[in-house]
């Protein structure tokens, strides 16, 4: 009996499967340590991957206080008896999207007070001891996904500035 040799793929196959193999460790690698920004993320509201783990880290971490449907608490925009204000709503008639991404990722990682005015008691604690770069950034980028384009044009318009800026 003898031995056969292993089958070898033609090349058209194997540079195919060369480049379904660097693709898929791209999206990981982006998953793990993000993509572009200038902390080393960004948020892509277009990714499907990047948002689905995003609906789960907003699942996990934002929805008790912002909302299941990002809707926020009832009279979001009255202070509460400590000073601060309840959590506001992420859709479109917040004012999440008023605000350059790095920003958002920001306050997300370490909490309303970074941004806060003198003297204003803020509620928004920081997760970057509950949750990665990574899943911050895809926190954002759910959260991104639900705003209406003329919203996200006019946010991304706002990013566009605030990147110049710097």
């Amino acid at each position: 009996m003898t031995e056969s040799a292993p089958k070898r793929l033609s090349r058209p196959a194997s540079a195919l499967a060369a480049l379904v193999a660097v693709a898929a460790l791209a999206a990981v690698a982006y998953l793990v340590w993000g993509g572009g920004g200038a902390d080393g993320g960004a948020a892509d509201p277009d990714d499907p991957a990047q948002v689905a783990l995003g609906r789960a880290v907003y699942a996990e971490h934002c929805a008790a206080c912002h909302g299941v449907n990002l809707e926020g608490q009832p009279d979001w925009r009255s202070r509460l008896p400590g000073g601060g204000l309840p959590a506001p709503p992420h859709d479109e008639t917040g004012h999440t999207w008023h605000h350059p991404d790095q920003q958002l990722f920001e306050i997300t990682k370490y909490g309303g007070a970074r941004y806060a005015p003198p003297g204003f008691q803020s509620n928004m604690p920081g997760f970057g001891e509950a949750a990665s770069d990574a899943e911050l950034w895809a926190a954002l980028a759910y959260i991104m996904r639900s705003w209406p384009d003329k919203i996200r044009i006019r946010q991304n318009g706002i990013d566009r500035r605030a990147r110049a800026a710097r």
